[in-house]
């Protein structure tokens, strides 16, 4: 099967329903992307497929061919991801760090839509869970990072 992550295809010889998390992380050596839960509730292994923020360790492999993927390994290759990444270190974001991966792909992907979000709208997306409770630090970044 042929994926496309990261900006480039690759060639993945993988049962169909292989979750994408295993995917990327065994098969393509890509290690930003963390397993949590396993059950795509705490957002830890959340990727972009075709912009979206995605749980990878509930999504068949085979669901996502001919979709654009993108890990954490490539979120600064755009001003938007540079910007959120940029946020987080000055907000000092990361306690553990585990989930960090997953919180700033579901940053990028809000800002992405939304440049100017309000709390609402950060509330509403910034859903991933986080160990250290550094909830007030995540907003403020997304805050940061916004266009305002």
């Amino acid at each position: 099967m042929q994926l496309t992550i990261n900006g480039e295809s690759r060639d993945v010889d993988v049962d169909p329903d292989t979750p994408l998390l295993w995917v990327i992380r065994e098969e393509l050596g890509l290690t930003g992307t963390k397993y949590g839960c396993g059950i795509a509730q705490c957002g830890a292994c959340t990727v972009l497929v075709d912009g979206y923020p995605t749980r990878s360790c509930q999504t068949p492999a085979e669901s996502v061919t001919g979709a654009e993927i993108k890990t954490i390994e490539t979120v600064e290759e755009t001003e938007t991801g540079r910007r959120v990444v940029e946020a987080w270190v000055a907000n000092q974001v990361p306690q553990g760090g585990y989930c960090q991966s997953g919180q700033v792909l579901a940053a990028t992907a809000l800002l992405t839509e939304t440049p100017n979000p309000t709390d609402e709208d950060i509330e509403y997306a910034m859903v991933n869970l986080c160990r250290c409770g550094t909830y007030n630090k995540i907003r403020a970044a997304v805050r940061d990072a916004s266009e305002a």
